[in-house]
């Protein structure tokens, strides 16, 4: 490389070391490893690290396993690369059996982080250091009590190497699916909006069932799927279940009532005979309803003759 180029890319040098020297100074320095609670944003008492201290400790006693406490107020990278960077300057667990558990606390940041050594992920699971986060030490961190639920992690994480603890196991669900699918309902204002257009479609059927001869009992069992499931929208599983049995028992004694009346008998006759009946102005035909009247094509009596499609042709816009 000629001078001139050397000199050209100097600049260049010089700028990716500052930049690189940046991003050490910005990342978060390792603490020296002074006992097993390194408390390094003072927010544990002195009770709580007693006691998580004696945990750990006899953790390693009985198995040598290792497991460390860090807090820091804040972190300038992510959790996971500072944990990595403290577990690997720490070397916690055993040489060759890598069975060492950092445990990390950033407050200011909320957040925290179970680092399992090689050699206990298979006992002490990413989904069981999930749980233990989710469930033993964060309900305790949102009330603001960092001395429990640091204590809370760490014996979960003991019994979990010891065998004692489910931790491991899937949650177990805390309120049935019932009440999942009502957490999940619409603000009222939107299922009322949503209510009358679902209701005002499936009511419109009903009361066709209802009121006409002949197809109403088809009606009848074609809309118990859409009065088993639409209503659950509106009014949640609970009403939607009240609201199909309503159905399923007061369609036919709706049915028996109406079929008594005078002009259902007529009605009836009209539909064996003309094929058409009116009900409430509205046409009914046994051959589909109407607008009152009919139509007919010019090709005199055209039907197709039981081709099929082969998908081919052409879509457009406009």
């Amino acid at each position: 490389m000629s001078a001139h180029a050397r000199v050209r890319f100097a600049p260049l040098a010089v700028l990716a070391a500052a930049w690189l020297a940046a991003c050490a100074a910005l990342a978060a320095d390792v603490p020296y490893l002074t006992g097993r609670v390194v408390d390094e944003a003072n927010i544990l008492s002195s009770s709580a690290k007693e006691k998580i201290s004696q945990l750990s400790a006899q953790r390693e006693q009985a198995s040598g396993d290792q497991i460390a406490v860090l807090t820091v107020s804040s972190l300038d990278e992510s959790i996971e690369g500072f944990a990595t960077r403290v577990f690997d300057a720490w070397k916690l667990g055993q040489k060759g059996k890598d069975n060492g558990v950092l445990v990390i606390v950033a407050p200011n940041d909320r957040k925290m982080r179970i680092e399992v050594g090689y050699g206990l992920e298979g006992t002490l699971t990413d989904a069981a250091s999930a749980r233990i986060v989710r469930e033993a030490m964060t309900p305790q961190f949102k009330n603001g009590n960092f001395d429990a639920g640091v204590t809370a992690g760490v014996q979960a994480i003991v019994d979990t190497l010891g065998g004692k603890g489910d931790w491991g196991a899937p949650a177990p669900a805390s309120k049935s699916s019932f009440a999942s699918i009502e957490e999940q309902l619409p603000p009222w204002p939107m299922r009322i909006l949503i209510g009358a257009f679902v209701f005002g479609i499936i009511g419109l059927f009903t009361f066709i069932g209802v009121m006409t001869p002949g197809m109403g009992w088809f009606l009848y069992f074609f809309l118990i799927p859409f009065w088993a499931m639409f209503p659950i929208i509106v009014l949640g599983v609970k009403g939607a279940l009240t609201l199909l049995a309503i159905y399923v028992v007061g369609f036919p004694i709706a049915k028996l009532i109406v079929s008594r009346q005078p002009w259902y008998a007529k009605a009836a006759q009209e539909m064996k005979t003309k094929g058409t009946t009116t009900i409430g102005g509205m046409v009914v035909s046994s051959r589909g309803s109407g607008g009152g009247g009919s139509s007919s094509s010019s090709g005199g009596g055209f039907s197709g003759g039981g081709g099929s499609s082969g998908g081919g042709g052409a879509s457009g816009s406009w």
